[in-house]
Protein backbone atom coordinates (compact mmCIF):
# COMPACT_ATOMS: atom_id res chain seq x y z
CA UNK A 1 0.00 0.00 0.00
CA UNK A 2 1.42 3.57 -1.18
CA UNK A 3 2.31 6.01 1.84
CA UNK A 4 -0.05 8.32 1.09
CA UNK A 5 -2.82 5.24 1.25
CA UNK A 6 -1.86 4.57 4.29
CA UNK A 7 -1.84 8.42 5.67
CA UNK A 8 -5.61 8.76 4.23
CA UNK A 9 -6.57 5.71 5.76
CA UNK A 10 -5.23 7.05 9.25
CA UNK A 11 -7.21 10.36 8.29
CA UNK A 12 -10.52 8.58 7.88
CA UNK A 13 -12.95 8.41 10.65
CA UNK A 14 -14.15 5.26 12.36
CA UNK A 15 -17.20 3.94 12.17
CA UNK A 16 -19.34 4.07 15.44
CA UNK A 17 -20.06 0.84 17.15
CA UNK A 18 -22.99 -1.01 16.03
CA UNK A 19 -23.51 -1.39 20.10
CA UNK A 20 -23.96 0.26 23.27
CA UNK A 21 -20.82 0.16 25.57
CA UNK A 22 -21.45 -1.88 28.76
CA UNK A 23 -20.15 1.36 30.84
CA UNK A 24 -22.70 3.36 29.17
CA UNK A 25 -25.58 1.19 29.95
CA UNK A 26 -24.35 0.57 33.38
CA UNK A 27 -24.67 4.51 33.78
CA UNK A 28 -27.80 4.69 32.06
CA UNK A 29 -29.12 2.29 35.09
CA UNK A 30 -27.46 3.79 37.72
CA UNK A 31 -29.21 7.67 36.54
CA UNK A 32 -32.98 5.77 36.01
CA UNK A 33 -32.01 3.93 39.75
CA UNK A 34 -31.16 7.26 41.15
CA UNK A 35 -34.18 8.88 39.61
CA UNK A 36 -36.76 6.09 40.58
CA UNK A 37 -35.34 5.88 44.26
CA UNK A 38 -37.14 9.22 45.70
CA UNK A 39 -40.26 8.21 44.08
CA UNK A 40 -40.46 4.82 45.52
CA UNK A 41 -39.25 5.68 48.78
CA UNK A 42 -42.43 8.38 49.12
CA UNK A 43 -44.39 5.28 47.81
CA UNK A 44 -43.34 3.32 50.84
CA UNK A 45 -43.74 5.56 53.22
CA UNK A 46 -47.05 6.37 51.99
CA UNK A 47 -47.78 2.89 52.62
CA UNK A 48 -46.50 2.29 55.89
CA UNK A 49 -48.41 5.23 57.01
CA UNK A 50 -51.89 4.49 55.49
CA UNK A 51 -51.33 0.63 57.14
CA UNK A 52 -50.73 1.63 60.32
CA UNK A 53 -51.51 5.26 61.07
CA UNK A 54 -54.42 5.59 58.92
CA UNK A 55 -55.95 4.99 55.37
CA UNK A 56 -56.79 6.84 52.06
CA UNK A 57 -60.15 8.07 51.09
CA UNK A 58 -62.05 10.38 48.35
CA UNK A 59 -64.61 12.89 48.87
CA UNK A 60 -67.84 12.10 47.37
CA UNK A 61 -69.92 15.05 46.66
CA UNK A 62 -70.19 18.85 47.69
CA UNK A 63 -70.97 19.08 51.20
CA UNK A 64 -67.70 19.83 52.45
CA UNK A 65 -67.21 22.81 49.84
CA UNK A 66 -65.30 25.20 49.90
CA UNK A 67 -63.11 23.42 52.20
CA UNK A 68 -63.23 19.89 50.35
CA UNK A 69 -64.37 19.51 46.70
CA UNK A 70 -65.29 16.28 44.83
CA UNK A 71 -63.03 14.13 44.55
CA UNK A 72 -60.38 15.15 46.59
CA UNK A 73 -58.20 12.72 48.18
CA UNK A 74 -56.91 12.65 52.24
CA UNK A 75 -55.23 11.13 54.47
CA UNK A 76 -56.81 9.96 57.69
CA UNK A 77 -55.43 9.91 60.87
CA UNK A 78 -57.03 6.95 62.45
CA UNK A 79 -54.86 5.35 65.36
CA UNK A 80 -55.32 6.59 68.75
CA UNK A 81 -57.53 9.18 67.17
CA UNK A 82 -60.30 10.97 69.51
CA UNK A 83 -63.19 13.13 67.72
CA UNK A 84 -62.36 16.82 68.45
CA UNK A 85 -64.75 19.98 68.25
CA UNK A 86 -62.94 21.84 64.77
CA UNK A 87 -62.00 18.76 63.21
CA UNK A 88 -62.83 17.27 59.74
CA UNK A 89 -63.60 13.52 60.17
CA UNK A 90 -64.34 10.80 57.73
CA UNK A 91 -67.43 8.29 59.11
CA UNK A 92 -69.46 6.00 58.38
CA UNK A 93 -73.54 6.18 59.57
CA UNK A 94 -75.30 3.13 58.55
CA UNK A 95 -78.45 4.51 58.07
CA UNK A 96 -76.93 7.14 55.80
CA UNK A 97 -76.01 5.58 52.11
CA UNK A 98 -75.79 1.82 53.85
CA UNK A 99 -72.82 3.04 55.54
CA UNK A 100 -70.82 4.64 52.93
CA UNK A 101 -67.83 6.77 54.02
CA UNK A 102 -68.67 10.60 54.44
CA UNK A 103 -66.78 13.23 55.54
CA UNK A 104 -68.06 16.46 57.86
CA UNK A 105 -66.75 18.93 60.62
CA UNK A 106 -67.33 17.76 64.21
CA UNK A 107 -69.43 20.65 65.66
CA UNK A 108 -70.07 19.51 68.94
CA UNK A 109 -68.62 16.28 70.87
CA UNK A 110 -70.43 14.40 73.97
CA UNK A 111 -72.18 16.69 76.68
CA UNK A 112 -71.99 19.95 74.63
CA UNK A 113 -75.19 22.03 73.67
CA UNK A 114 -75.74 22.77 70.13
CA UNK A 115 -78.25 25.69 68.93
CA UNK A 116 -78.67 26.12 65.69
CA UNK A 117 -80.39 30.03 64.47
CA UNK A 118 -81.80 30.06 61.20
CA UNK A 119 -82.60 33.86 61.21
CA UNK A 120 -79.19 34.48 62.42
CA UNK A 121 -77.39 31.79 60.10
CA UNK A 122 -75.55 30.81 63.51
CA UNK A 123 -74.42 27.90 65.50
CA UNK A 124 -73.81 27.68 69.07
CA UNK A 125 -72.29 25.50 71.06
CA UNK A 126 -72.77 25.76 75.18
CA UNK A 127 -74.22 28.95 74.39
CA UNK A 128 -71.37 30.89 72.33
CA UNK A 129 -71.68 31.43 68.48
CA UNK A 130 -69.15 29.79 66.74
CA UNK A 131 -66.52 31.27 64.56
CA UNK A 132 -66.46 29.61 61.29
CA UNK A 133 -63.88 31.29 59.19
CA UNK A 134 -64.46 27.80 56.62
CA UNK A 135 -68.17 28.46 55.53
CA UNK A 136 -69.05 30.56 52.10
CA UNK A 137 -70.18 34.38 53.42
CA UNK A 138 -71.70 34.73 50.12
CA UNK A 139 -74.06 31.36 51.08
CA UNK A 140 -75.71 32.01 54.55
CA UNK A 141 -77.60 28.82 56.02
CA UNK A 142 -81.24 28.77 55.68
CA UNK A 143 -83.79 25.86 56.76
CA UNK A 144 -84.16 22.91 55.33
CA UNK A 145 -87.42 20.45 55.72
CA UNK A 146 -86.31 17.76 57.42
CA UNK A 147 -83.92 19.49 59.99
CA UNK A 148 -85.28 18.23 63.32
CA UNK A 149 -81.92 18.09 65.28
CA UNK A 150 -81.60 21.76 65.65
CA UNK A 151 -81.62 22.06 69.94
CA UNK A 152 -79.57 19.41 71.51
CA UNK A 153 -77.55 18.49 74.28
CA UNK A 154 -75.17 15.60 72.62
CA UNK A 155 -74.92 12.12 74.15
CA UNK A 156 -72.50 10.40 75.76
CA UNK A 157 -70.32 9.03 73.33
CA UNK A 158 -71.28 10.58 70.32
CA UNK A 159 -70.66 13.90 68.18
CA UNK A 160 -72.82 16.61 66.22
CA UNK A 161 -70.92 16.80 62.77
CA UNK A 162 -72.08 19.44 60.25
CA UNK A 163 -70.90 19.75 56.32
CA UNK A 164 -69.25 23.09 55.64
CA UNK A 165 -71.40 23.83 52.58
CA UNK A 166 -74.29 24.00 54.78
CA UNK A 167 -76.81 24.24 52.24
CA UNK A 168 -76.31 21.34 50.69
CA UNK A 169 -75.49 18.58 53.49
CA UNK A 170 -77.56 15.90 55.21
CA UNK A 171 -75.60 16.01 58.70
CA UNK A 172 -76.40 15.52 62.24
CA UNK A 173 -79.35 18.02 61.83
CA UNK A 174 -81.64 15.14 60.36
CA UNK A 175 -82.58 12.11 60.81
CA UNK A 176 -80.92 10.17 58.34
CA UNK A 177 -77.47 10.83 60.19
CA UNK A 178 -78.30 12.23 63.31
CA UNK A 179 -75.91 12.45 66.17
CA UNK A 180 -73.27 10.07 65.05
CA UNK A 181 -71.69 7.07 67.47
CA UNK A 182 -68.17 8.26 67.97
CA UNK A 183 -66.81 4.81 67.05
CA UNK A 184 -68.02 4.86 63.77
CA UNK A 185 -65.57 7.65 62.74
CA UNK A 186 -62.52 5.89 60.78
CA UNK A 187 -60.44 9.00 61.45
CA UNK A 188 -59.30 12.59 61.15
CA UNK A 189 -58.50 14.40 57.70
CA UNK A 190 -54.90 15.93 58.39
CA UNK A 191 -53.84 16.34 54.88
CA UNK A 192 -55.35 16.84 51.08
CA UNK A 193 -52.94 14.50 48.23
CA UNK A 194 -55.10 15.95 45.52
CA UNK A 195 -55.07 18.84 45.59
CA UNK A 196 -51.95 18.75 47.88
CA UNK A 197 -51.92 20.68 50.84
CA UNK A 198 -53.28 20.94 54.62
CA UNK A 199 -56.80 20.66 55.47
CA UNK A 200 -58.73 24.34 56.26
CA UNK A 201 -60.18 24.79 59.99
Amino acid sequence: MALEDVEKTRGEELPEPMYRPQGAAQSFSAGLYSWLQPILFALAVLFVVSTFLGRLIGVDGSSMVPTLHDGDMLLLRSAGYTPTAGDVVVLAQESFRDGAPIVKRVIATAGQRVDIDYAAHTVSVDGKVLSEPYLDPDDPMVEKPGAVNNHLTVPAGHIFVMGDNRNNSTDSRYGEVGVVDARCVIGKAVWSLIPFGGIGQ
